[in-house]
């Protein structure tokens, strides 16, 4: 699987069935190759227009299934918020 069939698939965390968005980005170990996170854009600032200042880093334990159009996770939305630091 590429990332970019990954970026295609809608996250939805399996504990409180929110939809958390698509993958933007994944961390990986550059040693083994393997993936360590995926990242997802958090929610929007005011109506959307000012951008982002939080995303999702989900660690890749957490991901309990990736389908055919959607990745299913188990996270603590708190613990997995992290600001983003490109701003």
């Amino acid at each position: 699987m590429r990332l970019c069939d990954l970026r295609e698939k809608e996250v939805i965390n399996i504990c409180d069935g929110e939809k958390l968005g698509n993958v933007c980005d994944i961390d990986f170990d550059v040693k083994t190759g393997r993936i360590c996170a995926l990242v997802i854009p958090g929610p929007c600032k005011i109506l959307g227009i000012l951008g982002r200042d939080h995303e999702y880093i989900i660690p890749y334990q957490d991901v309990q299934r990736i389908g055919t159009d959607v990745i299913l996770v188990e996270v603590e939305i708190d613990k997995c918020m992290q600001k983003c630091d490109w701003n």
